[in-house]
């Protein structure tokens, strides 16, 4: 690897807390850091401290009048309308300064990437991909990933890639380019007929000039790693070979574990990691080494997060963490005081990432894969019938 990879955080980021029982709850992200400090990944390394993004910045993809509702909300909370004060999106205290230091520490990441400095970079804080222009939507205020890719097309990037590997579509980013043939968009997530928000069909291609730059693959519940990574290769690469983006951008929730709450899928911690290296070297082959990675969804806060998003910094480092490697007793310790689950004993779930590669008719995500494949490869001159292309 050529330069340095940079680790975006600060303790602050825990303030974007949505309260009570709320499912996205920020002790995932201090456990993710506990762990990969323990473990001596971070070793060596000083994250990177962010500020919160300016207004001016937040309003690339949201309109003033949003931000004025987000700053007000706590003070006037009723009847403040754009999605806020819902069971999915509580107002708290704090929201337009947490949800701003969310963004600035994804910007911080791409200047990072753009001015030289290093040629990958991650903010497991981020991810925030539902929030809309003028609203906000599943647990995201502001969407840090389309700040950051309108701030990179204003310095000197315009062929930009957006893999979103969450359970849920990516609704927010797509939506914020959808005419915008400069960004490609590609989320793989559990089919909209069985998970909110009921949008990522592959119908869902692009307008106009930019017909071909969004990309939709929905999986059926229940997909194990090796289907879902069946899915990936037989889709992502092609288009990124052929789009040659100058940087990957990655939106990582791990949500789509088996033991996720909120959604069906059906990954392992060791499909996320086998995730993480394939878009590892898609950035390399495709994107000139240039890779900014973001956190996302992911609602096993105590087994699941922590595990997978450590062998996401690991890998964004290129300090791969094997996956029989044991967990601290330290952290193992501080976590158990935590919850009353029990915790797993290793950074493996013992999952089977061997896939076979993608050929019409062997797998029931082949179904998805040929929509998708019939849909946007034709408009990149690509065969979709072709397993070469």
């Amino acid at each position: 690897m050529s330069g340095r990879a940079a680790v975006v955080w600060t303790p602050d980021f825990l303030a974007y807390d949505l309260g009570g029982d709320h499912p996205l709850d920020p002790v995932r992200l201090d456990l993710t850091m506990r762990l990969a400090t323990d473990l001596g990944v971070l070793e060596g390394i000083e994250p990177l401290v962010p500020e919160q993004a300016p207004d001016e910045e937040v309003q690339r993809v949201h309109v003033p009048s949003y931000l004025t509702a987000v700053k007000s909300a706590p003070e006037h909370p009723f009847g403040v309308g754009h999605g806020l004060g819902t069971e999915d999106n509580p107002i708290f205290l704090g929201m337009h300064e947490a949800s701003a230091l969310v963004c600035g520490g994804s910007l911080l990441a791409a200047r990072e990437i753009a001015e030289g400095r290093a040629d990958r970079a991650v903010n497991i804080a981020g991810g925030l991909h539902h929030a809309m222009r003028d609203r906000a939507a599943g647990f995201c205020v502001y969407n840090d990933c389309a700040v950051a890719i309108s701030w990179l097309l204003d310095h000197g990037f315009d062929r930009i890639a957006y893999v979103d590997v969450d359970v849920h579509h990516g609704d927010g980013v797509q939506a914020a380019f959808y005419s915008d043939p400069r960004v490609l968009t590609i989320s793989l997530h559990q089919h909209p007929m069985t998970l909110w928000p009921g949008t990522g069909w592959p119908g869902e291609y692009g307008d106009g000039q930019a017909a071909g730059s969004a990309v939709n693959v929905p999986l059926p519940p229940g997909t194990p790693d090796s289907s879902w990574l069946r899915a990936f290769h037989a889709v992502v690469p092609s288009l990124l070979s052929e789009f040659r983006p100058q940087i990957l951008v990655t939106q990582c929730g791990v949500d789509t574990h088996a033991e996720d709450p909120l959604a069906d899928l059906g990954l392992t911690v060791d499909g996320h990691r086998a995730i993480y290296r394939a878009l590892r070297e898609l950035a390399t082959h495709t994107a000139g080494g240039k890779w900014l990675a973001v956190g996302g969804g992911g609602y096993g806060l105590f087994r699941v997060v922590p595990r997978s998003w450590t062998h996401l910094i690991a890998t964004v480092l290129d300090r791969d963490v094997e996956p029989d490697r044991p967990l601290p007793a330290g952290w193992v310790a501080h976590t158990a005081g935590l919850t009353g689950q029990q915790l797993p004993i290793s950074m493996t779930d013992g999952g089977d990432t061997g896939y076979i590669p993608w050929t019409e008719g062997a797998d029931r995500v082949d179904t998805a894969v040929l929509e998708t494949r019939r849909a946007v490869f034709p408009l990149h001159g690509l065969d979709p019938d072709d397993p070469r292309d």
